[in-house]
């Protein structure tokens, strides 16, 4: 086994490790199933990364994001480290090669989404691959008490059983102590083992600003920081509307949701990476994955649903380190609707029945079939079919998808298909553009039988791979060749599936249980009630009322926040003269160091208002420093 600082060094140019970070290694390098707690930025991949690559065999990653995927493949590839990903809308063919890659070549990493682990295929294939590790991230999705639960991810214990030698590593930054608890059991850790780094994040601000006109304010903060941010908001329309409303006051904004088409999801990031659009408003779909350093202000222009999420997505300000802020805009009507989602999250049963009711009816789906099925969601049609609310059908489905009866997935997407309109004689007669549309034909006659004969299922990224462009060229060229009429071309649609896990039941027989709903019901009240408080308690520091809700309890304010600094404002002469008296004490009875004076003493008072202090006696010659480092006083003044 190579030493972890060698590969760090090696691989990354680091001499050495950020806090925790080597501690979690030695964990998973001596076989023990390990949670790693670390805030958003903290350098969680690095674990996995340096552990993977002490250890003989392929690590195998599993996350919901598909922008990490591709991101950290590149980049291991830039290192010379062998790396794969299986995501969605790959061609099959492509799929099938990188899993034989990583069976019969020294692959190192092969990164897949959750919900691959249901196939049965691909649990045969893997069952073929020396595995040595299992890194789960995002692991609180295992929870169905936590944030943004996914039943996919329960799949993972399963796949465990196949390699009983290899040990898993659980990464997450949100996570509260019963969330802690239930991941080690789901993942069926054989001992408990959490590793745990302080979630204070000290160069965020967090900031509440109560105001009754949260646009004015939201173009107030970006005109004034003209700066890289993150507006987040919970509505695709919202997205768009706001984007547009700072773009005509003169602020660059662009919007992302997930109901724009891959490459133009594509396209707003770099634009956003890269300040071509310096600020990015989008629902949170956006960020999960993408590491933009010098994120100076996120903004929350609505209240997230629980602490974890409004975590998480903060915490993308300011990864490198310097001053960034958390601002959360809000007033009493908004307060209101946070505490009404709770209604709309949990319908009364009766409705989950007839939305079920409704999916069977529209997928046409008779009673006791189903099961294993994928079915193409139109979810506007559906609701607009079926006379539904939109948020509460949608938090019918999740309900439906805790109780195990079926699943709304992206990850079955309806691929890209093709078929030449003329013949192949007809064909030899054609005069391409340049050599790539060449190229491009050529591939497409050599990669897919019956091409001439029918539509074929293709994959626009296999193309650009396989001929060395990017996915963008692939797209034009195809759309250049289906407007002269050589082929028709049909590009893959993003809508979500219904996946059915049972055959479909009666109405009748539909059971909703407690935990699927009142538990979950219960807890989802509580982290509501969570964020209330937090945007209504004015009297503690707003990140230490995060730590504390994550189970980390301190007593050190940050002296950023909102609170902190108004705290600071309200400082009385009375407290500056017991400072003052303190210090005189702690001099009378001995000389001391500085740095031991303000030790003393911060824990009791303001760190940056005791070190003031100081300087104000040293300047009034109550003290004085009896050696170049300690501290004295004046005998004669007191």
């Amino acid at each position: 086994m190579e030493d972890i600082r060698d590969i760090l060094k090696q691989y990354w140019g680091y001499d050495a490790f950020r806090s925790l970070q080597e501690e979690i290694i030695l964990s998973v390098l001596s076989g023990k199933d390990t949670l790693a707690l670390m805030p958003t930025g903290g350098g969680k991949s690095i674990t996995y990364q340096v552990a993977g690559l002490a250890k003989e065999g392929i690590c195998v990653v599993i996350t919901p994001l598909i922008a990490l995927m591709k991101d950290q493949v590149e980049d291991l590839k830039r290192r010379q480290i062998q790396a794969e990903a299986v995501y969605t809308g790959m061609e099959r063919e492509h799929v099938e090669s990188v899993i034989n890659k990583c069976i019969f070549s020294p692959v190192k990493f092969l990164y897949i989404s959750p919900e691959r682990l249901a196939s049965e295929r691909f649990r045969i294939k893997l069952k073929q691959m020396k595995v040595s590790l299992f890194a789960v991230d995002e692991a609180h999705c295992i929870s169905q008490w936590g944030y943004d639960f996914r039943p996919s991810y329960l799949r993972i214990a399963e796949v465990r059983t196949f390699f009983p030698e290899a040990p898993v590593l659980a990464l997450t930054a949100t996570a509260t102590p019963d969330v802690v608890e239930d991941i080690q059991k789901q993942l069926h850790f054989t001992c408990p083992n959490v590793l745990s780094k302080s979630f204070r994040r000290e160069n965020i601000s967090y900031v509440v600003r109560n105001v009754n006109d949260k646009l004015g304010e939201l173009l107030h903060i970006l005109s004034k920081l003209q700066a890289s941010a993150i507006v987040y908001v919970r509505k695709r329309n919202t997205a768009e509307q706001l984007a547009r409303f700072l773009s005509e006051n003169g602020v660059k904004a662009g919007f992302y949701h997930a109901g724009l088409i891959a490459r133009q999801r594509t396209q707003r990031q770099e634009d956003w990476k890269n300040d071509i659009t310096p600020v990015i408003v989008a629902t949170n779909a956006f960020g999960m994955g993408i590491d933009k350093p010098d994120v100076r202000i996120v903004v929350h222009f609505d209240i997230p649903d629980c602490p974890e999420a409004y975590f998480q997505e903060a915490g993308r300000a300011g990864r490198d380190g310097k001053r960034a802020y958390a601002v959360l805009l809000c007033n009493p009507a908004a307060v209101t609707a946070l505490k009404s989602r709770i209604t709309k999250g949990f319908p009364e049963k009766k409705y989950i029945r007839q939305v079920y009711e409704a999916l069977g009816n529209y997928f046409q789906i008779a009673e006791g079939s189903g099961a294993g099925y994928a079915f193409e969601f139109d979810t506007d049609a559906f609701v607009r079919d079926f006379g539904l609310d939109y948020v509460r059908t949608f938090s019918a489905i999740q309900i439906l998808q805790v109780g195990g009866y079926l699943e709304c997935t992206t990850d079955i997407n309806s691929r890209s298909r093709i078929n030449f309109t003329i013949s192949r004689e007809a064909l030899a007669y054609f005069r391409p553009d340049d050599d790539l549309q060449n190229r491009i034909i050529e591939l497409l006659m050599r990669r897919y039988p019956g091409i001439f004969t029918q539509y074929v299922w293709i994959s626009e990224d296999y193309l650009a791979q396989e001929a060395g462009v990017k996915r963008k060229e692939i797209y034009e060229i195809l759309i250049a060749l289906a407007k002269r009429r050589i082929i028709s071309y049909v590009p893959g649609n993003e809508r979500p599936y219904i996946v059915y896990h049972q055959p479909r039941l009666p109405v009748s027989y539909l059971t909703i249980g407690k935990a699927a709903y009142e538990d979950r019901k219960k807890a989802y009240a509580s982290k509501i009630k969570e964020m209330v408080r937090y945007i209504e308690d004015s009297s503690r520091c707003r990140q230490l009322v995060l730590m504390d809700y994550f189970g980390q309890k301190e007593k050190k304010g940050c002296g950023i926040c909102d609170v902190c600094l108004e705290t600071k404002k309200h400082t009385t002469s009375g407290d500056k003269t017991r400072i003052e008296d303190e210090i005189i004490a702690i001099l009378m009875n001995k000389d001391t160091d500085l740095k031991i004076l303000v030790h003393r003493l911060e824990e009791q008072f303001d760190r940056e208002l005791v070190v003031a202090t100081v300087r104000n006696l040293l300047d009034k010659g109550k003290i004085y420093y009896k050696t170049p480092l300690l501290l004295s006083v004046k005998k004669m003044n007191v």
